[in-house]
Order: structure tokens, then C-alpha cells, then sequence
């Protein structure tokens, strides 16, 4: 099932959004070469939203610890992170942002 989160141009290259699909966040990210991509929002480490954190090409750093995780397989790159997070695929369609859920 993909669901529309948002349009392309409301997030800007270098940002985040935040977004609840029903119990579950997560961050919508569109990196400064303009990819997007999705993850759960927080942190395998603590309580912490990701879509707050430090946004690189390949990478999200937690702002709270500095634990970076890959934006593509959602695999921890630092410390104290040591448990991936998930990673959802992103479709887009006529500039709007979808991601595809399981049902």
C-alpha cells in the first residue's frame, strides 16, 4: 500500500519531516542532492526523533548522541547506536512523495 505523505516541494533538500502512519513515526528525509528517503524516527539508541537530526547525502546523525545511520538500509554508522532502524521505500509520483507500507 503506498501512502502520500507530502508534495516534493514542501520538504527542502537538506530537511526532515516527521509523520505518524498510525502508531508509527517516521522521518521523511530529502538529502541536499534531493533524494528522498524514509526511516523510522527514532533512534535504535534512545527516544530521539531522527527527522531533528543532522542530514548528510547517505546519512541522518541524532542530534541528542551523534549516532549516524545509513538513509538507505537504515544500519547504524556510529556509536552508541548498534541496532538498525527500519527503512521504507519511497515512491515519486506527478511531485508528490509516497511511501510504501505493508499492509
Amino acid at each position: 500500500m503506498a501512502l502520500r505523505i507530502c508534495s516534493l516541494d514542501d520538504l527542502k533538500p537538506g530537511k526532515a519531516l516527521r509523520v505518524k502512519v498510525g502508531d508509527e513515526a517516521i522521518a521523511i528525509v530529502r538529502t541536499p542532492s534531493g533524494d528522498v528517503k524514509a526511516l523510522n524516527d527514532k533512534c535504535s539508541h534512545g527516544e530521539i526523533s531522527l527527522s531533528e537530526g543532522f542530514i548528510d547525502d547517505e546519512t541522518i546523525e541524532c542530534w541528542a548522541h551523534g549516532a549516524k545511520f545509513d538513509l538507505n538500509t537504515g544500519k547504524p554508522l556510529s556509536l552508541p547506536a548498534y541496532e538498525s532502524v527500519a527503512t521504507y521505500e519511497v515512491l515519486i509520483e506527478n511531485n508528490d512523495i509516497f511511501i510504501e507500507l505493508e499492509a
